[in-house]
C-alpha cells in the first residue's frame, strides 16, 4: 500500500464556472432546481412505485431498498475516510452494468464525493492515466470480469498511483488473494449502520467527472454539477415521454452519459420506471431480458442496432413489449434506419448528445421519414445552437458546418485543463464540439462528421494519434498513420498504414495486437487492418494526407493474416491485413 503524504487538490480547483448571470437565469427559470443527485433516491422512495426500480439478472431493488443502500454505501465511504461535502474526493469506478454501479453512483453523490466514471472496456493503462489525472483516492472494480482478474489489477493500481489509499471490489463471492486493504463493497455498506445525518453536497459542486470522446489523445475529465445533471436527466426524460410505466434496457455501459442520464438509468429512475442492467448488449441475452422482464424502451449505438436487427430477422424473434429504440453513439445509417422500425416493431428515436452537454432527439410526434433522416434537436429552451465555418461564422441555412453550443448542461470547460480549454471553447462560452451537421428544414441536425481525426468505432471515439504513438513504440516502425476503414457492422474501424525499417521481418496483425494487450490498452483501440508500405503521402506542406491514407486503405482488399504478403521490394504496398 502507498505510504507518505499526498496534496490532493479540491475538485473545484481547475474548474470553469458559468457567469453569474447566466447561472442566475437558470436557477430562476427553474431549470437548477438546487437539488443534489445523492437526495434523489430518498425523494423516489417517497412515492415508491410497486415494481422494482432496479432488475439485474436474477438480483432486484426496490425504491426503499434502492434508497436505504445509498445511504448505507454512502456511511461506508464515510467511514474510510474519504472526503465529501462541497470539495470531495475523487473515486475511480470501474464497473460493469449492474446493481453496484448505479449504487455506487448515488452513494458517491450523496457524500458528495466525486465518482470518475471509466468504461468497462478500459484497461490498466487507461485506469492508471485517470486514477492520476483525476488523484482518486479509491478504485472500485468487480473481482472478475469477463475473464479478467480486475482486483489483482487493481492491487497493482493501488500500489502504482500515489493517490490511490483503497481498493473496493464487488464481488458475489468473498474476497480472496488480494491485500488486506481491499474491501468487499457489500461488507463496506453494511457495517456503516452507525453513520448518520450526513451532510448534502451543494447543488452547484461538481457531482461527477465524465470522460471526453478522446478526440485529441487520453479522454480529458468532464465536470459536471448536481445542477446541470439533474436537469439533464430530466429534461432528456421530457423530451422522450417517459413515465412510471417505461422499462428501460440498459445494455449500453452505465458509465457512458448515454446509458447513465440521457435519459438513462437516472432518467428512468426519475420517472418512477424500471431499469433492467444487462452487461453485455449481445442479441441473444438482450432479447431473452427485454422479453423477460417487458422492456419497453432500449437505447443502443449503430452497430448493436444492426445486429438486434439481423438477429431477429434471422430468428423470427421479436419483443412485443419494445415500444421504442433509441440509437446513438455514431452516424445511423438511413438505409439502416428505414428498416428498423418494421424490422424490430419499434418505434426509433434518434439522438445526438455529448458527454460535455447538448443533447437532441427526435420526437416521437416528428413524421418518420424525420426520425430516419435526422439525429434530432435540443432538449431545453435554453440550449444555444450555431452552424460555423473555419472562421468562426455563421453558415447559411442548410450547409454544413461545425456544430457550436451553450447552455444550462453544457459545460465552459473541462477540467484542470487549462490549454486544451482554449481550443475546445470559443469567446462566450461556445464548445466547439468538432462535430460537422447541417440543419434540416425541420430544424432537426443532421450529423455530416467529424472535424478531428478521430475513428467512431461502434460509438466509441477514438484518437488517431493516441493509436499512432502506441504503434510507434514498435520496434521498426518508422511511420505510421491511422485511420478509419469504413465496416458495415462497426460503422468504423481502425485502420494502421505503417513504414517500416528495411531490416525488419514482416510485421503482422498478430504482432501488432500483442504489442497492444502488452502495453495494457484497452481492447477496442487495438488496430484491426494493417497495411505496410513502402511510404506515406504527404502533402505540398509535408504532412501526412490522411485523406490519401483512407483511399489506400479502401483499395486495399482484407485478406487473413494467414496469407502471404507481397514483397516491399518492388515497392508495392503489402495486401491488408485483418484481425
Amino acid at each position: 500500500m502507498p505510504v507518505g503524504p499526498v496534496v490532493v487538490e479540491p475538485v473545484s480547483t481547475g474548474c470553469v464556472p458559468w457567469p453569474e448571470d447566466e447561472e442566475r437565469e437558470y436557477r430562476d427559470r427553474g431549470w437548477w432546481a438546487g437539488v443534489p443527485i445523492g437526495s434523489l433516491p430518498a425523494q423516489w422512495a417517497r412515492n415508491a412505485p410497486p415494481h422494482p426500480a432496479l432488475i439485474d439478472g436474477e438480483r432486484s431493488l426496490s425504491y426503499a431498498e434502492l434508497a436505504q443502500q445509498v445511504e448505507a454505501l454512502a456511511g461506508g465511504l464515510a467511514q474510510l475516510g474519504l472526503r465529501g461535502g462541497d470539495f470531495g474526493d475523487r473515486v475511480l469506478v470501474h464497473l460493469p452494468n449492474g446493481l453496484e454501479i448505479v449504487t455506487m453512483v448515488l452513494a458517491c453523490t450523496r457524500l458528495g464525493v466525486v465518482p470518475v466514471l471509466s468504461l468497462p472496456s478500459h484497461g490498466e493503462s487507461e485506469l492508471a492515466d485517470l486514477a492520476t489525472r483525476s488523484q482518486a483516492r479509491a478504485l472500485v472494480v468487480p473481482r472478475r470480469h469477463r475473464g479478467r482478474d480486475l482486483a489483482e489489477m487493481g492491487a497493482r493500481l493501488v500500489g502504482d498511483v500515489p493517490s490511490l489509499r483503497h481498493l473496493l471490489v464487488a464481488a458475489p463471492e468473498p474476497i480472496s488473494e488480494v491485500p488486506d486493504y481491499a474491501v468487499d463493497l457489500s461488507q463496506l455498506a453494511s457495517t456503516s449502520s452507525e453513520i448518520t445525518g450526513l451532510a448534502h453536497p451543494a447543488p452547484s459542486a461538481v457531482a461527477l467527472l465524465l470522460l471526453s470522446g478522446g478526440t485529441t489523445g487520453t479522454p480529458k475529465l468532464i465536470p459536471r454539477t448536481h445542477d446541470d445533471y439533474v436537469y439533464n436527466l430530466r429534461a432528456s426524460g421530457e423530451a422522450c415521454a417517459w413515465d412510471s410505466s417505461t422499462v428501460f434496457l440498459a445494455s449500453i455501459p452505465v458509465a457512458h452519459n448515454f446509458g447513465l442520464g440521457c435519459p438513462g438509468v437516472l432518467g428512468v429512475l426519475e420517472a418512477g420506471g424500471t431499469a433492467v442492467l444487462n452487461p453485455s448488449p449481445e442479441p441473444e441475452a438482450a432479447f431473452a431480458s427485454m422479453n423477460k422482464h417487458g422492456v419497453t424502451h432500449a437505447a443502443a449505438v449503430p452497430a448493436v442496432a444492426q445486429r438486434w436487427l439481423d438477429y431477429a430477422v434471422s430468428t423470427g424473434t421479436d419483443v412485443p413489449s419494445l415500444r421504442v429504440l433509441q440509437v446513438g453513439g455514431a452516424r445511423l445509417a438511413e438505409e439502416v434506419a428505414r428498416r428498423l422500425e418494421p424490422g424490430l416493431g419499434v418505434r426509433l428515436q434518434q439522438a445526438l448528445g455529448m458527454a460535455e452537454g447538448l443533447i437532441n432527439y427526435t420526437r416521437l410526434t416528428d413524421p418518420p421519414e424525420v426520425a430516419w433522416q435526422t439525429q434530432g434537436r435540443p432538449i431545453s429552451p435554453g440550449d444555444e445552437v450555431r452552424v460555423v465555418d473555419s472562421e468562426g461564422a455563421d453558415v447559411p441555412a442548410g450547409e454544413v458546418g461545425e456544430l457550436w453550443t451553450r447552455g444550462p448542461y453544457t459545460i465552459r470547460g473541462y477540467w484542470r485543463a487549462e490549454e486544451h480549454n482554449r481550443r475546445a471553447f470559443a469567446p462566450g462560452g461556445w464548445y466547439r464540439s468538432g462535430d460537422l451537421v447541417r440543419v434540416h428544414p425541420t430544424g432537426n441536425l443532421v450529423v455530416e462528421g467529424r472535424l478531428k481525426d478521430v475513428i467512431n468505432r461502434a460509438g466509441e471515439k477514438i484518437s488517431a494519434e493516441e493509436i499512432e504513438n502506441i504503434m510507434y513504440a514498435l520496434p521498426g516502425v518508422e511511420q505510421v498513420a491511422v485511420v478509419a476503414a469504413p465496416d458495415p457492422e462497426l460503422g468504423e474501424k481502425i485502420a494502421a498504414v505503417v513504414v517500416t525499417a528495411r531490416d525488419l521481418p514482416d510485421l503482422t496483425i498478430e504482432a501488432v495486437a500483442q504489442h497492444f494487450e502488452a502495453r495494457k490498452v484497452a481492447r477496442f483501440k487495438t488496430p484491426e487492418l494493417l497495411l505496410v508500405v513502402p511510404g506515406l503521402p504527404l502533402t505540398k506542406v509535408g504532412k501526412i494526407d490522411k485523406s490519401e491514407v483512407r483511399r489506400m486503405v479502401a483499395g486495399q482488399s482484407p485478406i487473413g493474416p494467414d496469407h502471404s504478403r507481397t514483397s516491399r521490394q518492388g515497392g508495392d504496398p503489402a495486401p491488408l491485413t485483418d484481425r
